[in-house]
């Protein structure tokens, strides 16, 4: 390591000879050694530099763990599991889009408060006010949740309004069998931070049990959020990284949206879908068969976004294979059964190129199931390209949810 004062003693040396013979070959010398100690000195002064820097965005303040220490290296990345899935069966959906401006959203049922769709920044959506609560108006009386469900919704995330409080907007899962008032058990409560903050909550059994985590959703925008409940395992995540894991939660049997302040133009919601089926516990390939054979049970088709393709080609990932054996399994268990297996497309690209590659696509999936051993005769491709949107085009989540393959029962 060279210190300042070494490096004066060297600079002051060089100096001295090259007064005695500033021409001769000393002089030169002179020269290449100076260069040769800025140089690192420099380079020692900017990589100090660059890790001050670093370490500042991080908030490490220069400290490395001791196994990176020991093993003289940086310290290895850090990840979990990102496993959301939608549930195969879809109860409940709303983008909004159909709504009327400044008029109550008619999927929804008003238990308190006050809501109303209103556009921001041109995108309809729903506003939630004057300590509403909203649940979703299903025919069905009583409860309604499944054992295994998925919720979905996208909500605005304002990185500007500080001076706002944090608990703007809370997604609840009761347990009463009345759903025609807020006051009834809660399972579950997420608490969201809308305006300016990254410390969200969530409380379990009316509070008895709660819990605090850090999530920073960076720039105002929408975010996307999942739940999956399968039993009594409970997962959330925000756009698509998980921030909750919880291993015992009491079954809810309805859910609702409530903002629990007097705010306006603050807490708004849409893309709200609910979902029926969830990876099991533990025999994950029986749910593999069970998702399809309910599916078609109660809908007649099985919808999936899990069957992946490289972009712009027919080519099949090779993480779509364990969903392609789901659809194999159940039409070997089930060999007079029939499916149309259509290919859909965003709407990047034109027509003439995204219609013949939904089909490329879909004959891609029938020829993947027939090397698994499918009849190849109950099978039919068909390419819909783009015009049979399910989502909104114009957002990266809505483009990934028309992107998909849905297996008609003829």
């Amino acid at each position: 390591m060279i210190t300042r004062r070494k490096l004066i003693a060297v600079v002051s040396v060089l100096v001295m000879s090259s007064s005695v013979n500033a021409q001769g070959w000393l002089g030169k010398l002179k020269d290449k050694a100076v260069e040769k100690v800025k140089e690192k000195v420099e380079n020692r002064v900017e990589n100090k530099a660059e890790d001050m820097i670093n370490d500042k965005a991080s908030g490490t303040k220069g400290k490395k763990s001791k196994d990176a220490v020991d093993a003289g290296s940086e310290a290895p990345s850090v990840s979990t599991s990102t496993d959301f899935k939608r549930g195969s069966i879809v109860m409940f959906e709303d983008d909004v889009k159909a709504e009327r401006v400044g008029e109550f959203p008619s999927k929804w049922d008003l238990l308190e408060g006050a809501a109303e769709v209103k556009t921001l920044g041109g995108v309809k959506a729903i506003e939630v006010t004057n300590n509403g609560v909203i649940t979703p108006l299903l025919k069905q009386q009583g409860a309604y949740l499944p054992e295994e469900f998925t919720i979905e919704y996208d909500f605005y995330y304002w990185n500007r309004k500080n001076d706002i409080g944090g608990n703007d907007l809370k997604l609840r899962l009761y347990n009463s069998a009345d759903r025609t008032s807020a006051g009834g058990d809660i399972s579950f409560e997420l608490v969201h931070v809308v305006c300016d903050g990254t410390t969200h909550a969530y409380y379990l059994d009316n509070n008895s049990r709660s819990g605090d985590f850090e999530y920073s959703f960076g720039k105002s925008g929408w975010h996307h959020v999942a739940l999956s409940f399968n039993k009594r395992a409970l997962k959330v995540y925000f756009d698509g990284n998980r921030v909750v894991n919880l291993p015992n939660v009491k079954q809810p049997t309805w859910f609702g949206f409530q903002v629990p302040f007097d705010y306006h133009d603050l807490t708004f919601i849409r893309n709200v879908v609910l979902a029926k089926g969830a990876v099991e516990l533990y025999d994950r390939n029986a749910q593999d068969i069970s998702a399809v054979e309910r599916a078609i049970q109660e809908t007649g088709k099985f919808v999936t976004n899990n069957i992946l393709f490289e972009t712009g080609k027919a080519t099949l990932k090779q993480e779509s294979m364990a969903e392609i054996q789901k659809v194999a399994d159940y039409m070997k268990k089930n060999p007079n059964v029939r499916f149309e297996v259509q290919g859909h497309t965003d709407n990047q690209g034109s027509d003439k190129i995204n219609d013949p590659l939904s089909q490329q696509r879909a004959e891609a999936v029938v020829k993947a199931l027939e090397d698994l051993g499918v009849d190849g005769f109950n099978l039919r491709a068909v390419g819909k390209g783009s015009h049979e949107p399910v989502a909104d085009n114009n957002t990266v989540e809505g483009r990934a949810k028309n992107r998909r393959v849905v297996f008609v029962k003829r």
